[in-house]
């Protein structure tokens, strides 16, 4: 009898697959500034967010080295953006997911991530993001059917950022970039991105936009802050080799009020990491000059925050309406 042919698990993902990357690039001009800034679009990605890129990297080198198989379960420790693309991802190929999360991550990602088929363990973090990441390692240590994407250490991340979204960033802007400016969580979007600008365009700076509440690079402690998907409490290790020139500090409020005002005057649906991006990018060109040509990204949509403080100004006004 002729043998049924072998068909790779990531078959079953081909459609969302093909919707991974080569996300917009769009100019941003901000009259009252007098400033003009190129924003890769990321949340146009199939989950919402820049983590999509990470989940097919990372999923699609494992099963084509046989790291995982028909018996593997995808664990992760996430604050919320790559736990809903290794479920989007990891559900359309087949496997089981079970994302670690922290209990104050907001409950519109908890949702995203159960809505996709995932299994959820929250933990309490007391502010420390490494409590997870022991908690993901003590679990694959104990049962072999865990497959780690160790988005904190992997380079393929790191990677895949330089030889996609890096690219396709100069590709599209489509003239020197003089600064590439973008938060981090893992470090690699940050250090794959930015070192496709520097390869291109030695000249150019790459800055980490950090919460001004928990500049970790800039030698201060981690504290309290609203911009969720960065600075997690620790300078990630894919920041080591990355081509920094600096660091841009970005409050909680000045973060918020950008993201609305994306919201409103652009219709741009974005996530707080991303307003705050946009502050950090403004900052620089002013710095460096009309001429200057000054490039960041917005990472993720804004459904996965109507809990939050991003939202919390519409519940004011409708209190002060109602009184």
């Amino acid at each position: 009898m002729p043998t049924t042919p072998f068909i790779p698990r990531q078959a079953r993902a081909a459609a969302v697959l093909s919707l991974i990357g080569n996300t917009p690039c769009v100019p941003l001009r901000f009259e009252r500034e007098g400033v003009t800034i190129h924003a890769k679009c990321e949340f146009t990605n199939p989950s919402g967010s820049i983590k999509d890129r990470l989940a097919k990297t990372v999923l699609v080198d494992a099963e084509q080295r046989g790291l995982i198989g028909p018996d593997s379960i995808i664990l992760e420790c996430t604050s919320g953006n790559t736990g809903i693309a290794l479920s989007m991802l990891g559900g359309a190929m087949g496997y089981r997911v079970c994302i670690l999360m922290s209990a104050g991550a907001s409950h519109e990602r908890r949702q995203l991530i159960e809505q996709l088929g995932a299994e959820l363990i929250l933990f309490e973090s007391a502010g420390r993001y490494q409590t997870g990441i022991d908690m993901s390692r003590e679990m694959a240590a104990r049962d072999p059917r865990y497959f780690l994407p160790r988005q904190f250490e992997n380079e393929l991340n790191v990677h895949d950022h330089e030889q996609g979204t890096g690219l396709e960033l100069i590709q599209q802007v489509g003239k020197p970039i003089d600064a590439f400016v973008t938060g981090f969580g893992t470090g690699g979007t940050l250090a794959g991105v930015g070192k496709a600008v520097k390869g291109r365009y030695p000249s150019a700076r790459i800055l980490a936009m950090e919460p001004a509440e928990a500049a970790l690079l800039a030698g201060e402690c981690p504290c309290c802050h609203s911009i969720e998907g960065v600075a997690d409490g620790f300078v990630p290790a894919l920041l080591r080799n990355a081509p920094l020139d600096g660091n841009v500090k970005v409050s909680s409020a000045d973060a918020l009020a950008m993201t609305l005002r994306l919201h409103r005057e652009f219709g741009l649906l974005v996530g707080t990491s991303s307003g705050a991006n946009v502050v950090a990018a403004l900052t620089t060109a002013r710095e460096m000059g009309p001429r200057a040509t000054v490039a960041t990204l917005l990472c993720d949509r804004a459904e996965r925050y109507f809990s939050t403080a991003l939202f919390q100004h519409r519940e004011r006004r409708e209190a002060t309406a109602i009184g």
